[in-house]
């Protein structure tokens, strides 16, 4: 499976303009496998309301990505129309918001395209168009961890997709924040569910979030929603010195002994040398001492290129800091969810989110997906689609 990180790759590369808009993390699974099978024109999807809080009238939904070639918005009508600059209305924003339906579930039908699927509660969101570098028409997202941002006030979430000849490849994310419960029920091929929690779970998260100090101040607006630490490190509520004494350790441990990292290439054996953790095997690759941010963003020294050697390698080392098991055990990945998030300097933002899972699968941080514990499902031959609202 293709990492969330590249799930917006094309996405990010025209849209990272405008206020409000951080790079989205990653081309929405354009690289996922393809099962040979062809996809319908359109999946029926339907939108089902379980906030408890908001009538469906107080609820909108924005359906907006890509179709390879330029940015695109999902109308009511399941058609896929381009962004425009012209859209901006009066009081400088786009009106993309597709209501619910006046009672019961929402039914629609979700063109081929890639993007997320945003949900606002109580207000509708404000999507800015904006010109690229190139000059093309993009979107400026919600970008909910940036006190400026003109939807920082609004409850919002949103979960990510790709439709395509392929079938649909979707997973329900929190590596940038959590705020609204979401779960996606997928059937076709297969009957499949994915990011659904547990009663409670959203004042569950919070609760043990705030009963750690680093990662208190990262629950916003008296339970809005809680932000990512990478997000919050850049805001100042977070240590950017987190990590520090983990990467240490794991540089203390491994220059002495060897760390093992089993990839689908084969078997890669590594050492510490000076600031280098280098490994031999399938290919000879090697990565810098990572800092806090690279860690949490899985990036910078931990950067997983798309060449079937160093990228899985990263993403492997990525999700054994963030899970705190390369202290743990010499043989990467660890493979045991009991084993992850137990040493004290750990990622308790994405362990609250894989404790409150029906299933034990989330995506707290961008390689989540290693070893398969990522909200993350597929489907070649896909007839149906449910987005589910829970409780706020």
């Amino acid at each position: 499976m293709i990492s969330r990180r590249r799930f917006f790759g094309g996405l990010a590369a025209t849209a990272a303009v405008g206020t409000g808009l951080t790079a989205l993390s990653g081309p929405a699974f354009a690289g996922a496998r393809r099962t040979g099978r062809i996809a319908a024109d359109g999946l029926p999807l339907t939108v089902v309301n379980r906030t408890g809080s908001y009538d469906n009238q107080s609820i909108w939904l924005y359906i907006v990505g890509n179709d390879g070639t330029r940015q695109v918005r999902a109308t009511a009508e399941g058609t896929v129309e381009p962004i425009s600059i012209d859209d901006n209305g009066p009081d400088g924003f786009t009106d993309y918001g597709i209501p619910l339906s006046g009672g019961g579930d929402t039914q629609l039908v979700l063109p081929k395209m890639s993007g997320r699927i945003y949900v606002a509660l109580g207000e509708r969101l404000r999507f800015k168009a904006v010109a690229d570098g190139d000059g093309n028409a993009a979107l400026a997202y919600p970008a909910g961890w940036v006190e400026s941002d003109p939807n920082y006030d609004i409850l919002h979430d949103c979960a990510e997709f790709t439709y395509n000849d392929g079938g649909m490849y979707c997973n329900t994310t929190m590596v940038d924040m959590f705020s609204v419960p979401l779960s996606i029920h997928l059937t076709g091929a297969q009957d499949q569910r994915a990011g659904e929690l547990v009663d409670g779970a959203r004042d569950r998260v919070f609760s043990q979030l705030r009963q750690v100090d680093a990662f208190a101040p990262l629950v916003l607006g008296n339970g809005l929603r809680v932000i990512a630490p990478g997000h919050g490190m850049d805001a100042g509520l977070f240590p950017a010195d987190y990590f520090a004494p983990a990467v240490d350790e794991v540089w203390s441990r491994y220059s002495s002994e060897e760390l093992r990292v089993t990839t689908n290439a084969g078997e890669f054996t590594g050492t510490v040398s000076g600031d280098s953790l280098s490994f031999t095997g399938p290919a000879s690759v090697s990565f810098g001492k990572p800092s806090t941010r690279d860690v949490l963003f899985c990036d910078g020294a931990l950067a997983a290129p798309n060449d079937g050697t160093t990228g899985p390698v990263a993403a492997i080392l990525g999700a054994g800091f963030n899970r705190s098991t390369l202290l743990r055990s010499a043989a990467q990945p660890t493979t045991e969810p009991g084993e992850f998030y137990q040493e004290e300097i750990t990622n308790h933002y994405a362990k609250a989110m894989h404790s409150v899972s029906a299933d034990g699968k989330a995506y707290g941080f961008a390689f989540d997906d290693v070893a398969g514990f990522a909200s993350y499902i597929e489907d070649g031959a896909p007839n149906a689609m449910t987005l589910t609202l829970g409780a706020v």
